[in-house]
Order: C-alpha cells, then sequence, then structure tokens
C-alpha cells in the first residue's frame, strides 16, 4: 500500500507542476535512482519496470494493452486526453507477478506414518499411498477437496495456495499459459479481492486521479459525492472534510449518506410490500459487487434483490438536479463501484480512499487542520453507518414501520466461496431459513473494511460509530 501511495503521490505532484509529462517519465528513476538499495526485487532495473507498470495503471491504463516501448511521458499525454475512463477497473502488472506454483495439497515430513492413517480411509478418490514409511499423494488423482487435510492428527498435510485465485470468490483470475495471472473481465465482479490478496502487489486498480484533476483544472465544477465510510479512514472529523475537498479544488461535497437515508426507506417500503405478497425473503442492494454477482452467477437470486437504488444512486440524482452542469465523482472505498458508475450517466467519475488520500498529502492539504463547515443535509445515525456490517439491515429495520418483529436479518458479512454456496442455496430453495431480510456485503466488515481502506476495520468502526452518535435516528422521524 505504501509503495501504490507513493506513487500516486508522484503522480499528483507531477500534475501540478509545470511540465507534468516529463515528471512523470521521471518516476521510476526518482524513486530508484543509480546506486540506490533494491529492497523487493533482484536489480534496480527490475524494480524499475515494476514502479513504471504501478504509474501507468495510476494513470489509468490496463497493462495488458503496454508494449513497454511507449514511453511514461506518452501515457501521461493520453491520460490527459482521454474522454472517459477505461470500461473494466482492475488490471495485473504481468513484471511484478511471481507467477505462483499451481494449487496443490502434499504431505510434509511431519507424517508420523501412523498405524491408523486416517488419510487413507477419508480420501474417497484414491489419491493416497503409503510408500517408504509415509504418505503420498499422487497429484494426479487428487481433487483438492482438502479432506485428508482435516483428517491428519498430526497436521502434516498441507494445502499450498495461489492468493490471488484462494481470494477470488468467482474463479474470474487464474494464471495463463504464460505462466502468470490474467484476469477474465466476462468472469470478474470488480470485488478487488484479489488485489488485498497478492502479496506482490500484481494486481491493481486503473485510477481515474489524472482524469479528475484535468476536471478540476479545467474549471469545471466537480462535485464530490463521500461514502460514510471515509469519516473513518481520515483523521479529521466529519466537518472537516468539506474544507478540505475545496483546498483541493472541489466545488461542492455531498454526503452519501444522505441517499442511504432513502434507500433505507425505500429498501422498507419494498419489504412490505414483499411480505405482504408473501415473499419469503429479500436481499439488500446497496453493493456493487453483489449486483455485479446476481447478474453473472446468480440469476435465481435477482427475484429476492431489493428494488431500491443504491445510496450513491439517489445522491447523484440529488447533485445533478442542484448543479446540472457538475461534473460528479464518488469517493469510493472499493473498486466495484467503478462497475456501478458505467451504468448511471448522473455519474462521471470514481476516486477511491487512497486516491483521495494521495490528492491531499501531494497537496500539502492536513485535513486534520481543516476548519470545520456542516453539511447542508442531516444524515441520520443508521445512514452514517450504513457502510458497516449490519448497518444496512439495521437502517431498513429503524425506517420499517410495520409490525415490529416481522423483519428478521440475516446478515453476509463478506462475499466468498462459501457466501457465495449459501446465496445459491436460499434462491434455488425460495427460502433462507435463517431469516427474511438478508443483507449482503462483500467485503468483510462492510464498506469500512473496503479494498481501498487506509484504517484497520476496528479503528474505521470506532471512527464512523462515533460520528452516527451525533446524529437523530431513523426511528424517531
Amino acid at each position: 500500500k505504501e509503495l501504490k501511495k507513493e506513487i500516486l503521490v508522484r503522480l499528483v505532484k507531477a500534475f501540478i507542476s509545470d511540465n507534468f509529462e516529463e515528471n512523470v517519465r521521471l518516476i521510476p528513476y526518482d524513486m530508484r535512482p543509480k546506486g540506490s538499495e533494491v529492497p523487493f526485487r533482484c536489480c534496480v532495473y527490475k524494480e524499475r519496470a515494476i514502479l513504471r507498470s504501478r504509474a501507468i495503471a495510476g494513470l489509468g491504463f490496463a497493462m495488458e494493452e503496454d508494449d513497454e516501448r511507449t514511453l511514461l511521458s506518452d501515457f501521461a499525454h493520453r491520460a490527459l486526453k482521454r474522454k472517459k475512463p477505461e470500461e473494466h477497473p482492475l488490471t495485473v502488472l504481468q513484471n511484478a507477478c511471481k507467477g505462483c506454483p499451481s494449487s496443490k495439497i502434499f504431505v510434509t515430513e511431519l507424517c508420523q506414518s501412523c498405524v491408523a492413517k486416517p488419510c487413507l480411509a477419508t480420501c474417497k478418490f484414491g489419491a493416497i499411498e503409503h510408500m517408504n514409511g509415509r504418505s503420498v499423494i499422487n497429484q494426479e488423482k487428487c481433487k483438492k477437496c482438502g479432506m485428508c487435510i482435516k483428517a491428519c492428527p498430526y497436521h502434516a498435510i498441507v494445502k499450498t495456495i495461489v492468493p490471488c485465485e484462494e481470494a477470488c470468490p468467482v474463479g474470474a483470475i487464474a494464471k495463463g499459459e504464460d505462466g502468470f495471472a490474467h484476469i477474465d473481465h466476462e468472469k470478474c465482479i470488480s470485488c478487488g479481492k484479489c488485489v488485498i490478496a497478492c502479496p506482490f502487489g500484481a494486481t491493481h486498480a486503473k485510477s481515474q486521479i489524472i482524469d479528475v484533476l484535468e476536471c478540476i483544472k479545467e474549471g469545471k465544477k466537480v462535485v464530490a459525492m463521500f461514502a460514510p465510510a471515509l469519516v473513518g479512514h481520515l483523521p479529521c472529523e466529519a466537518e472537516q472534510l468539506k474544507d478540505a475537498f475545496k483546498k483541493a479544488g472541489f466545488f461542492d461535497v455531498y454526503e452519501v449518506a444522505q441517499g442511504a437515508d432513502m434507500t433505507a426507506k425505500t429498501e422498507a417500503k419494498d419489504f412490505e410490500r414483499r411480505l405482504k405478497n408473501g415473499a419469503p425473503f429479500m436481499t439488500t442492494s446497496c453493493c456493487a459487487a453483489y449486483n455485479e454477482l446476481v447478474k453473472k452467477y446468480l440469476p435465481e437470486m435477482k427475484p429476492y434483490v431489493s428494488d431500491a437504488k443504491t445510496p450513491l444512486y439517489y445522491t447523484a440524482e440529488i447533485v445533478k438536479k442542484e448543479h446540472p452542469d457538475a461534473v460528479a465523482v464518488f469517493i469510493s472505498p472499493c473498486f466495484a463501484k467503478r462497475r456501478e458508475v458505467l451504468d448511471n450517466s448522473n455519474i462521471n467519475y470514481v476516486l477511491n480512499f487512497e486516491e483521495l488520500d494521495a490528492i491531499f498529502v501531494a497537496m500539502g492539504i492536513d485535513v486534520g487542520s481543516c476548519e470545520k463547515k456542516e453539511f447542508a443535509y442531516k444524515s441520520s445515525k443508521e445512514a452514517r453507518e450504513f457502510g458497516v456490517s449490519g448497518g444496512v439491515a439495521r437502517s431498513v429495520m429503524a425506517a420499517w414501520r410495520g409490525e415490529p418483529d416481522a423483519i428478521k436479518p440475516v446478515i453476509i458479512n463478506g462475499l466468498n466461496k462459501e457466501s457465495l454456496h449459501e446465496l445459491r442455496k436460499y434462491a434455488k430453495k425460495g427460502q433462507c431459513e435463517a431469516g427474511n431480510l438478508v443483507e449482503v456485503m462483500c467485503c468483510e466488515g462492510g464498506c469500512i473494511g473496503g479494498n481501498a481502506g487506509l484504517n484497520t476495520v476496528k479503528t474505521a468502526f470506532k471512527k464512523v460509530g462515533d460520528y452516527a452518535l451525533e446524529a437523530h435516528s431513523l426511528e424517531s422521524k
């Protein structure tokens, strides 16, 4: 994260300098000058090559299209001329990819050659044999079910993984014939779990930071709409954010918590209507990655997803109504929202928390010292906690005007292969035994645990909670 932040900060500093294109070209050399120590890779040239790739992604381009001959300054020039961001938010830096060995299960030297041999008894595929005084796994027969791992009393059997492949809940990233990771964008739900999982930082978001800065430079009315989770990730109070954004050149600032209040009320009415019509359950609809998941992998869940729009959708409508000529920019905790924005003409760009932080750092804006300025709309307690796991369900319950015991919430705290299996079971059976209001958030902890977060979930949870306590409740309205 620190390396990514340094690249973004240098890109912003280059943008506000007198020679953007040349200063971008020099980034790899300034970060790894001649004779410098090489902290990560084999040599300074490899380090520079990867820094160049990170800068290209920071400029908003896919590394898959890089011919390695185009100068960074040319990419910088193209970024200034770009009319709209690229469709797919994620890219793979192949020169940073380790090309990890394929996942496999094997028996280690800890095998005690026990008499019971539970590993042999457990394997349904006949993949385990006893040879030379220890158990051995036949990789051609092994199905990687992991039952032998659970059965071994000595924990002598282990599974090696490919972090990005293991993290992806839908199998959208895998090694290609060249031995490096590739993202299948037709399968990808833009959850960004591969970005967090890769210890080499090879999966990367394509930034829109230059697009936004260019709009500000051109004097356009650039309006920021920030997610409720942002309060948990910057060293300031929420009321100081308005001044910080203004110092960075934004024309106006809106809390997306305003739209969250509208989503909560709409979902509560939608839920009431569905219950009256005999619906067994309803899922929330605010998580962009979950919505992509339903579209691509769980079409049978579509009838159970709330018709309510996302908080961002409602906030953007308000912004465009009050500022028809505005360039609307969402400040997001994750990458998935970039997919949502492509389908909404009211929203122009998305900056994540890391990119916003880079702008503040590069411009020397100390958010903790900014002046406190009130927002025109006073968001509710529930709206401010919308980005916390369980927060959406609580907001719907607060806006609910029916029988108090009618809502039975079920919280899906993070999308993974197990929770995907659970959701598929609900959809196919047309029933959720655990409850009737299913909140689904892709990131563990909720939006405060998004892949572009700056703080730990625990720290963000505390800050967001403190801010929420200052507000009224939807229950009192």
